[in-house]
């Protein structure tokens, strides 16, 4: 079973530290949106794969609830 990594704020992507085929453990961080001029860390909650990156690095203006990455 998979997971799905939304955005938990509305803000800009500033960094993306995973791409497709990438292992990752739960509680790694995947990005980090900047929002106010605070980093906010998205971390995953499960251990798998990372399956898709659906965000950009330097993306502005996301609302909070977007699909980011999809772990499998």
């Amino acid at each position: 079973m998979g997971e799905r990594i939304e955005t938990q704020v509305p803000g800009n992507i500033w960094k993306i530290l995973v791409k497709p085929g990438d292992a990752v453990k739960a509680g790694d961080t995947l990005f980090i949106m900047e929002v106010m001029k605070t980093e906010v860390p998205h971390d995953a909650g499960v251990d798998g794969t990372v399956a898709e990156v659906r965000i950009t690095e330097g993306e502005e203006g996301l609302e909070a609830g977007i699909l980011a990455v999809v772990i499998t």
